[in-house]
């Protein structure tokens, strides 16, 4: 059994920071990417920044310049620091990786449970 536990967020005012973390545990062999998505009260799920497993990242245009995504891989645990927050920034924040849970199965997608970011203005 594999789990995302995500930790962080809260409310922040804007032109704050929050930072995000994500440990995943249980039975792992390998994890391949690692992401955080996000999903704003009327809208769809989006992609927030997405890291691989050698360190490659992408951004949404939106938190470019402003959120920096990162990985341990040890800890099998992914962060994301956000900083210049913005009130459009408040969503649900949710943890996403694809893992591997020996080396004779296909990779798997799993998610986190999500955590809240409130951006005051």
């Amino acid at each position: 059994q594999v789990q995302l536990v995500e930790s962080g967020g809260g409310l922040v005012q804007a032109g704050g920071s929050l930072g995000l973390s994500c440990a995943a545990s249980g039975s792992i062999f390998s994890i391949n990417d690692m992401a955080w998505y996000r999903q704003a009260p009327g809208k769809q799920r989006e992609l927030v920044a997405r890291i691989t497993s050698g360190g490659s990242t992408n951004y949404a245009d939106s938190v470019k310049g402003r959120f920096t995504i990162s990985r341990d891989n040890a800890k099998n645990t992914v962060y994301m620091q956000m900083n210049s927050l913005k009130p459009e920034d408040t969503a649900v924040y949710y943890c996403y990786a694809i893992i591997r849970i020996d080396s004779r199965t296909y990779t798997y997608q799993y998610w986190g449970q999500g955590t809240q970011v409130t951006v005051s203005s």
